[in-house]
């Protein structure tokens, strides 16, 4: 039986001895009571907690379970979670009519289903100008954000990865509250250190709607904070993973790799579980949300989302808009992945107001490997190759006869029955975007004996290495077409592959990656998301032994669930710079200053069909800036008030309004304008006459200053700003300005993109305006 060898501490964990754990926790799932097909988890939401004594709101929740089921014993064994820290609610199983009664008791908000979420799933940092080598940075400036704690919903960790050492790392902050939990093949004592400062894993809400067997030997999982798919590692080492030196990946070395606040801590909170999809449950979200307001994080990043249709704020609110509410207004930022739902428009995930939501964009690196074809032609794919070099060969691409000849030839569900492929190169095209169909074509050509695989797609820049170094090269459909008119062209075509090689810099363009969701939202296409873009094609962080990706230690992913963690160590460097800023103020440095170009001054574009450039629903305010972010001068800020304002506007009731803020509150008579919402953005949906908004910024800046206004007409709008100079100066350090709006537009249009950006000659703070024209409107709202 062979071994598993974990990290630098050199010990292993016999394989027999998994398979044997597995075999247990199934014996112990099965042991549970069965769920009743009539039961099902339910969050009992109460709102904001009414006191700060833990065991008292603990007590109340089981006494009002206890007044529906009867008995405290049944209480007890329907009871999931008790959310005692960040607000008030528990989960329990209960039938749907003991949920209709609980919804009828007092203080009750809402009783929601539980529902399932899924994950999102080196370079970065010199690409966005945050060097380590460079002494004047925010990155500098901080000290690499010490003492600031990142917490994350995720897969967990590996503790043994060398990315998690803590030298030179100080004591672990006083204020920290939190702690390790040990459970399987997890030891809560020795696996932190100064650097994981915090681990929990969460899984009652899971177990209580599973319905398969978990923890099988298809399925492998830890009952404990441990990773095993690598996700979590992954993104918890983006965010703040310490360095790394002389690293490389599939043997292409690529340097010192760390995370973008490398001094750090992080927390680590594992919802998510080794499912088909990766399950996350909205109960145990929640109840990791409770955690961690209660343990001291200093932000949270989530790289997860759940299915469109979304669940509107008023009406089904999940885990993740809930949850991070309630941390937003204890001043802890919440960063989300936008989903990887793209390129379709209305895509976009975590659209609450209060959230960052992040897209994702390729980076200026890519891996050029050379095709020779037999006629001396030489084109350039993408791939991870470091293998030997593959002399000229055989070069194929299977057909058949008859009216759909290139069906053999789809990489997902490759036929070579009737084309002989050992020792040859195969070439085969794809529709699919995933590296499901890149798996799918190198198994295949390496069970009938092949040894490459050129793989034509659009996009061509989501790739990944293969096993053992074979050669799997990714090449466009025009590139693709060329290599077949080739083969197409002679009796005996043949290839060379080259080995990969690694270029950065100017020649390598950026564009908004082909997955990232794109907007408007679906649920308040008012409020823009994205937020901001990051990079997240082609990362390199840290995995689990068990990611089929990993080498080394190393793991190349793609996915908002990278761009998300990237934003995250952003967010805590500027913490570290500016602890009194709110989590609005966060977002609006980041939105405001962000790059509408790539840092070279090239135009970003998007993949998708048709290629074009990037606007404000694929990329929010554009590609983060984070020097720039730690002076932006001037602020949109917001608080509670702003957010009761969006509340009112999208149609919450006072009562749940009330509950959900902690005090009593009163929406205005007249419905208040969601436009008004004091956002960095300005996005009309339904323009039909002239509209007045209205905004206000906050100097952070020098005190004494004097801001122009700057306007960029989207197509056929005229955008008009009074007053249009704003003075600053000791005394007054917020102002507030109107936008009026209005269309030339006589028919019903798309979205036209502009911009207003104020600037003292110094600072440039630039907000998009997305405005659509809607003379007669698809839908009305006569409340």
């Amino acid at each position: 039986m062979g071994s598993l060898l974990i990290g630098r501490k050199g010990y292993k964990i016999s394989l027999f001895v998994i398979v044997n754990l597995f075999l247990i926790l199934n014996v112990h799932n099965s042991l549970i009571a069965p769920v009743s097909a009539t039961s099902k988890v339910h969050i009992v939401y109460l709102g904001e907690k009414q006191h700060d004594d833990p065991e008292l709101i603990t007590k109340s929740h089981h006494e009002m379970l206890e007044s529906i089921v009867g008995s405290k014993e049944a209480a007890a064994d329907l009871m999931v979670y008790s959310y005692k820290h960040g607000f008030s609610g528990f989960a329990a199983k209960l039938t749907e009519s003991q949920a209709q009664k609980l919804a009828e008791l007092y203080g009750v908000v809402r009783i929601t289903p539980n529902q399932f979420h899924s994950l999102q799933t080196t370079r970065s940092w010199d690409y966005l100008d945050l060097s380590s080598y460079s002494p004047n940075n925010i990155l500098q400036d901080t000290n690499m954000g010490d003492g600031i704690i990142i917490g994350l919903l995720d897969t967990g960790v590996w503790p043994e990865s060398e990315i998690f050492n803590d030298e030179g790392l100080g004591p672990i902050p006083t204020r920290w509250k939190g702690h390790c939990q040990s459970g399987q093949l997890f030891n809560g004592t020795t696996d932190c250190n100064r650097k994981l400062i915090g681990a929990k894993y969460f899984i009652d809400g899971f177990l209580a709607e599973n319905q398969q067997p978990f923890n099988t030997t298809q399925s492998p999982d830890y009952m404990s904070p441990r990773d095993v798919v690598g996700h979590g590692t992954h993104t918890s080492t983006i965010a703040a993973g310490s360095f790394v030196a002389n690293t490389s990946y599939k043997g292409i070395a690529l340097g010192t790799v760390r995370g973008g606040a490398p001094r750090a801590r992080i927390a680590m909170y594992k919802v998510c579980w080794n499912v088909p999809a990766g399950q996350c449950s909205s109960a145990d979200i929640l109840k990791a949300f409770d955690e961690a307001i209660h343990d001291g994080v200093d932000l949270l990043s989530l790289s997860l989302g759940t299915q469109i249709p979304l669940f509107p704020e008023v009406d089904e609110p999940d885990g993740i808009s809930v949850g991070s509410f309630h941390a937003v207004a204890r001043g802890i930022p919440v960063i989300c992945a936008a989903a990887n739902d793209g390129p379709a428009a209305q895509t976009v995930h975590n659209t609450a107001p209060w959230i960052l939501t992040i897209a994702a964009t390729t980076i200026d690196r890519s891996f050029p490997t050379p095709i020779t074809l037999g006629n001396n032609i030489t084109v350039l794919g993408q791939a991870l190759f470091a293998g030997k070099e593959i002399d000229f060969t055989g070069l194929v691409y299977p057909e058949v006869p008859g009216l759909r000849p290139t069906v053999p030839g789809v990489c997902e569900s490759l036929s070579l029955n009737n084309t002989s492929v050992v020792g040859k190169v195969v070439l085969c095209f794809t529709t699919v975007a995933r590296r499901s169909a890149m798996t799918s074509a190198v198994t295949a050509v390496r069970a009938a004996g092949g040894v490459g695989v050129i793989i034509a797609r659009n996009p061509s820049h989501l790739f990944g290495p293969c096993s053992d170094d074979f050669p799997c090269i990714v090449v466009d459909y025009e590139l693709g077409t060329q290599i077949l008119f080739y083969i197409r062209s002679t009796s005996s075509p043949t290839v060379k592959l080259s080995t990969s090689r690694t270029l950065v810099g100017k020649p390598v363009a950026t564009k908004v990656a082909y997955f990232s969701s794109r907007g408007p939202s679906s649920i308040s296409p008012a409020i823009l998301k994205p937020d901001i873009a990051a990079p997240g094609v082609s990362i390199l962080a840290a995995s689990a032994p068990l990611d089929p990706f990993m080498d080394a230690g190393f793991a190349v992913h793609s996915g908002t669930s990278m761009a998300a963690p990237i934003v995250s160590g952003i967010v805590a460097l500027l913490k570290a710079e500016h602890p009194d800023w709110s989590p609005a103020a966060i977002r609006s440095a980041i939105v405001t200053t962000a790059w509408k170009t790539d840092p070279f001054g090239e135009p970003i574009f998007t993949e998708g069909s048709p290629r074009k450039l990037a606007d404000p629903f694929d990329y929010g305010g554009g590609l983060v800036n984070p020097s720039k972010a730690s002076e932006p001068g001037l602020i949109y800020d917001m608080g509670t008030a702003d957010y009761i304002h969006y509340l009112c506007a999208v149609g919450y009731n006072e009562s749940s309004i009330s509950q959900l803020v902690g005090q009593a509150t009163m929406c205005p008579s007249t419905k208040p304008s969601i436009l008004d919402v004091n956002l960095p953005s300005i996005t009309i949906p339904n323009l039909k006459e002239s509209v007045t908004l209205i905004r206000s910024v906050t100097n952070v800046g020098p005190p004494h200053s004097i801001y122009k206004s700057l306007i960029e007409h989207p197509f056929g709008i005229a955008v008009a700003v009074k007053p249009d100079i704003l003075v600053f100066n000791s005394n007054t350090k917020m102002n507030s300005f109107k936008v009026t709006v209005s269309t030339t537009h006589k028919v019903n249009t798309g979205y036209y993109f502009g911009s207003l950006t104020w600037t003292d000659g110094v600072h440039n703070v630039t907000i998009p305006i997305s405005v659509r024209t809607q003379i007669i409107e698809f839908y009305t709202d006569d409340n």
